[in-house]
This record gives C-alpha cells, structure tokens and sequence, in this order.
C-alpha cells in the first residue's frame, strides 16, 4: 500500500497542481465562477494528502534545500506576499465576493416587510413562509438576516426560501 502512495504521489500532485492553476486562474479573471469556486476549494483541500506524501517520500533531499539561503528567501517571500491579503485595508468585510453576492448580502440586510414586494410576496405570505420553514418572524420590520440568525438559518437558507416557487 505504501508504494501505491509512494509511485502516485508526485503524478497526483501534478495533476491537482494543473487543476488548481487552471480554476485559480479562472476564478481571478470570474470566468465561470460557480464551477470553479467549489472545484478549487476541494480539490486544494485533497492536494494536501499527495503533497505529504510527496514530502515522506522525498523528505531526505527536501532537507537538503534547507541549508541553503534560496529555500529560506523563497518561504519568507512566500509569508510576506500571503500576510499582505491579512492586513486591514479599512473597507467594509462583512460582505465580498461578486457583485451579485454583495447584493444579495444588501437585500437580505433589509426588513422583510421592503425585501417580500421584490421577490412577488406580501409580507404576509413571506412570513407565512418562513414561518412554515421553522424561521420565527416577530416583526416584519425586522431585518431578514436578524430573523435567520435568531432561527440559527444562514444567508444562503434564506436566500433560498426567498427564491422558492411555493409550489
């Protein structure tokens, strides 16, 4: 089993490396945003395995570019170009991303009674709907993200029940 792991290592390291260069680039320039953000995300997350494996595997000649000054510059390059996406920049981060998730966040920061008009409800019926969904609403008036963190909802369950056909 250990020469499975051993003989794939490297190949699949190349292969999810071309994957994640290819979505990440992708996603730089938001071609094909809904695809490629669950595709990058995962299938980083599963480079890891191979990638440790591909140090077990090569952990005696990995060791050697340790004693040299271009291993060191290229890790403390790599940290600084990383913490520089961490410091503030002062601008709002409540809500990023695309446009449309932006504005998603803005409308459901809104109060039910001004967000049921705009997807065809009364705020009646929106209630009545949510109400059917297990959210409590106690005024209309009350923003929709305070009503789905008081049910213990997410911004995306609500957006869905929003969006819902009620057939």
């Amino acid at each position: 089993m250990t020469n499975v792991f051993s003989r794939y290592a490297t190949p699949l390291i190349t292969g999810l490396f071309l994957v994640s260069l290819i979505s990440g680039i992708a996603l730089f320039f938001h071609i094909g945003q809904g695809g490629f953000h669950g595709m990058h995300e995962w299938l980083s997350m599963v480079l890891i395995l191979p990638f440790v494996l591909h140090l077990w595997k090569n952990w005696r000649p990995m060791t050697g570019y340790f004693k040299h000054a271009p291993m060191a510059v290229a890790l403390v390059v790599s940290a600084i170009a990383a913490g520089a996406f961490l410091i503030p920049t002062g601008e709002a981060t409540t809500a990023g991303g695309p446009p449309q998730f932006r504005l998603a966040h803005l409308v459901l920061a809104q109060p039910l009674a001004d967000v049921a008009p705009a997807v065809g409800l009364t705020p009646e019926a929106l209630t009545d709907r949510l109400t059917a969904a297990g959210i409590t609403v106690a005024d209309t008036s009350q923003p929709l993200t305070e009503i789905a963190t008081a049910a213990g909802k997410s911004e995306a369950d609500l957006a869905t029940l929003l969006i819902e056909s009620g057939e």
